[in-house]
């Protein structure tokens, strides 16, 4: 029996492996119970082209609280800026096993509503 840790890591491969047969440069959710963190990868999956998360000097200072969606909105709009700023458009979204929903659901619409296609 898996606990729940291990069937959110079995669900994020599945789509791990068929965001590697788009080759697009993916963009990966991370959520904790006191911050979020996104990062760009590169279509090969070599390198980060971008990341932000609320432990970050500049953005705890600014939210305060890195749990809610407030702070997943703000995540979504800063990493959607440094990866158009890298010259990346389309990505996909890999959210790591966790639900489209809550925090994750906010960055994702935050992301889109600062110009990344997904």
């Amino acid at each position: 029996m898996l606990n729940k840790k291990e069937q959110r890591l079995r669900r994020a491969r599945q789509t791990r492996v068929r965001i590697a047969l788009q080759r697009v440069a993916r963009l990966t959710v991370f959520r904790s119970n006191q911050h979020i963190y996104a990062s760009v990868i590169s279509d090969d999956g070599a390198k980060v082209v971008a990341s932000v998360s609320t432990a970050e000097k500049a953005l705890r200072a600014q939210l305060g609280n890195g749990g809610n969606t407030a702070a997943a909105s703000a995540v979504g709009r800063l990493i959607a800026e440094k990866a158009r700023a890298a010259g990346i458009e389309r990505v996909a979204f890999d959210r790591a096993g966790f639900a489209y929903h809550g925090r994750v659901k906010a960055l994702a619409e935050a992301a889109r509503e600062a110009g990344l296609q997904f």
